[in-house]
């Protein structure tokens, strides 16, 4: 049996973010993941400022080794309908690929790993948690994803259907798909679903062409998206053939999560806590702020790990995004369906100050008090 201070289950993101950070609190951290890294993941992949600042990011030197893709506009629409575009001065967002940006996070987190290890078994014995009877340790966290086994231990969560779900593609084009593809590398699309349950998007990150769409209905995920990459197609804006393989996603927004985030020993970050921004479904921020934040509460229990010494991080995830009750829908237009909706995304003002800056560019950071 092999002893840690904490057992951080997850290496995305999340995981990544809280076990480096538990490290240099001085603590034992063994992270477990299934997958080996690097590994694909679903996600449109834009960074923004605020996730930059938050990990200390040196864009300079990440750039030089990975796919780094600076986002100065953006062009928004109704699918089929009209768009617009609103530019910006200077970067806004970069654009990233999951299956370097993950590693490059994992391996600067620092700490021993075991990867390609599924979590079968998790018991408590005598206030340790062993998961597949060979980690030990007093503290878990939980950051695997909207299926973490940790959430389901503490939450409960079985059998129940996610809120929003998601397809993707990301591929690196061909000479003559990078000549037939009209987006611009400095410039996503970002195209809503007429009844507003979900948007599309399309982005270029240098030769590589990521498409996808979120929704809040599974059933239609898949018809909806083939009549996105239809229209795209008919319009011009990316090459008649794609490759096969389009994958899934699901997670959950703030709001429709689980209501218990902390236990005795035991504490969700990132999307096993459902903290994905219902305005935007925008799911690294929150990841890394709650890593961020989940090992300063972790390190300030100084080894007593009951639920009341590590009530700070839910009032914090509150504070942060306020009261999680009911769930909220994708795209963040809430109450605004139908009508009035499509005439918000057809207005310049509201597409730039609110959409953009407000709902998908800025949407606040935790910031720990003390």
């Amino acid at each position: 049996m092999q002893t840690f201070d904490v057992l951080v289950v997850g290496g995305g993101p999340a995981g990544a973010s809280c076990a480096g950070a538990l490290r240099q609190h001085g603590l034992n951290v063994l992270l477990i993941d299934r997958a080996v890294f690097p590994r694909d993941k679903v996600c449109a992949g834009w960074i923004t400022p605020a996730v930059v600042e938050a990990l200390g990011l040196d864009l300079a030197a990440y750039g030089r080794t990975h796919v780094l893709q600076p986002f100065q506009g953006f062009r928004t629409g109704l699918i089929g309908g009209a768009q617009l575009e609103n530019r910006y001065p200077s970067p806004v967002s970069y654009g990233i690929r999951r299956v370097e940006f993950d590693h490059h996070l994992l391996l600067r987190a620092g700490v021993k790993m075991q990867l390609g290890v599924t979590v079968r078994t998790v018991e408590q014995r005598q206030q340790q948690w062993v998961i597949n009877n060979a980690y030990s340790a007093p503290m878990l966290v939980g950051a695997g994803g909207n299926f973490c086994p940790i959430a389901r231990l503490l939450d409960g969560r079985t059998g129940v259907a996610p809120v929003v779900a998601a397809q993707e593609i990301e591929f690196l084009m061909s000479p003559q798909q990078a000549r037939d593809c009209a987006v611009r590398a400095d410039t996503p699309e970002l195209f809503f679903c007429h009844d507003l349950k979900g948007y599309g998007w399309c982005l270029r990150k240098g030769e590589h062409l990521n498409i996808g769409l979120g929704r809040e209905s599974c059933s239609q995920l898949p018809s909806r998206l083939n009549d996105f990459c239809t229209w795209l197609q008919a319009q011009g804006s990316i090459p008649e053939r794609l490759p096969r393989g389009f994958h899934g996603h699901a997670y959950r927004l703030w709001g429709s999560g689980p209501q218990n985030r902390t236990g005795d020993g035991m504490l969700l970050i990132g999307d096993a806590a459902g903290l994905a921004r219902p305005q935007s479904g925008e799911g690294i921020l929150p990841a890394v702020q709650s890593g961020l934040l989940a090992a300063r509460v972790i390190a300030q229990a100084a080894g007593d790990y009951r639920q009341q010494n590590l009530a700070d991080y839910p009032r914090q995830l509150q504070s942060a995004y306020g009261k999680a009750a009911e769930p909220r829908p994708l795209p963040g237009v809430q109450g605004l369906r139908a009508g009035l909706g499509r005439a918000l995304l057809g207005s310049r003002w509201f597409s730039r100050h609110v959409l953009l800056d407000r709902w998908f560019l800025h949407p606040g950071q935790i910031r720990p008090a003390g």
